[in-house]
This record gives structure tokens, C-alpha cells and sequence, in this order.
């Protein structure tokens, strides 16, 4: 039983609790199939009527938004000992080579690494915790916050939504094509963010070498 089959089973009103909970937690920084929980789920919505597409929006961009905040508030108050901590606990995602390629595209793109983190599997649960180690004043973490939950969450149960209405024929015989190809793309962005990640530690640790001290006679 993959996830869409799954949430038939259970009631509308516990679909958009577990969406809105799921994301929330993925954007706190906490690993959780966020994306694929929401692409299922607004398949889900195009094939009954019980699932309304506007309020499953809803409250993934709530989650969304709230989770990214709750880490930024984490993240503020922890700083950099909180990131070592989320190392040893998911050594996977929190390792040095990631916590290298994040820092490094908030320093290149500062605000805008909010923003555009919210669209990147593996940025997204870093945007939050990250963006408040590093101080960032809070208005400009928050609106960035706001308008990347927007479109990424509502932007994505609209889009998967409207092709499942379209091709719900279609989608009733294949429908767990939309879950796999998230799944893939899930899977080729983290693969591209992990070797980025790599050659950043590596450019990183060329940079603090010493520099060799020249022989003398």
C-alpha cells in the first residue's frame, strides 16, 4: 500500500491535519516526506469530492509557514551548538559537507535562500533552524517564510490537483506515476545538493589549510 492508498482510508479532516502536521515538521527541520505526503494527497483530492483542494492548500502553507518559523525560533536560540546536535541525530541530512552548502547559499543569496529553499528537498528542512543560527533579522526570514509557503504548497496541491482533475481517467489507472515521479525528483535534487554539498566542504577545508612555511637551509 503506497501513501495515496493509504489516505483513502482515512477522513478529509485527518488528511489535512496529517498534511498540514507532516510539512510543519519537515519545515521545523525534522526529515518527513512533506513533499510526497502533499503530492498524494492533492492527487487524492482530484479523484474525490470529500478532499477540498482549497482548504488541503491551506493548511500545507500553514504548516508550512508556522513550521519554518518554530525553527527559526529553534535555531535562534540554539546557534550552532543546535546544528551539531541535529548532526549526530540525522548525520545523514545535518552533516558538515550540507550545513557547508546551506551556510554557503545563505551567504551568497541571504534572503532569497528562504525563498528558494522552499522548493529544494533537502533545503527546506534547513531554511528555518539555519536562517535564525545565522541571525537573520526576522522580517525579512518571515516574509520570505510567507511567500515561498505560498507558492510552493499552494502551488503544488494547485498544480497536481488541476492535472488530476483533467486526467483523472488517466490518473485512476496510473495514479502512482505523480507519487513516483516526486518521488525522483526528490531523489535527483538531493543527489545534486549532495555533490555540491561535497565540493563545497572540499573548496572549504583547500581554504584553511595551512600555508606551507618554505624550508630553510
Amino acid at each position: 500500500m503506497h501513501v495515496q492508498e493509504w489516505l483513502e482510508t482515512i477522513p478529509a479532516v485527518t488528511v489535512y491535519v496529517l498534511v498540514g502536521v507532516v510539512i510543519g515538521l519537515e519545515s521545523l527541520g525534522i526529515p518527513l516526506p512533506g513533499e510526497i505526503v502533499l503530492v498524494s494527497s492533492a492527487l487524492l483530492a482530484s479523484q474525490h469530492g470529500d478532499i477540498n483542494p482549497y482548504v488541503l492548500g491551506a493548511c500545507a502553507t500553514a504548516g508550512a509557514i508556522v513550521g519554518d518559523s518554530i525553527g527559526y525560533a529553534i535555531g535562534r536560540k540554539g546557534g550552532r551548538p543546535l546544528l551539531a546536535r541535529l548532526g549526530k541525530r540525522f548525520p545523514k541530512h545535518f552533516s558538515e559537507a550540507n550545513i557547508a552548502l546551506a551556510e554557503s547559499s545563505f551567504q551568497k543569496w541571504g534572503v532569497w535562500a528562504v525563498f528558494f529553499g522552499r522548493f529544494i528537498a533537502l533545503l527546506r528542512i534547513f531554511a528555518g533552524p539555519l536562517a535564525g543560527v545565522l541571525q537573520m533579522p526576522y522580517w525579512k526570514f518571515l516574509a520570505a517564510n510567507v511567500l515561498g509557503g505560498i507558492l510552493w504548497a499552494g502551488g503544488t496541491t494547485a498544480v497536481i490537483y488541476s492535472v488530476g482533475v483533467v486526467a483523472e481517467a488517466w490518473l485512476k489507472r496510473f495514479s502512482w506515476l505523480g507519487l513516483v515521479l516526486a518521488v525522483l525528483i526528490g531523489l535527483v535534487s538531493m543527489l545534486v545538493i549532495k555533490n555540491r554539498a561535497k565540493k563545497a566542504a572540499a573548496q572549504r577545508a583547500g581554504t584553511t589549510e595551512p600555508e606551507p612555511v618554505p624550508a630553510t637551509d
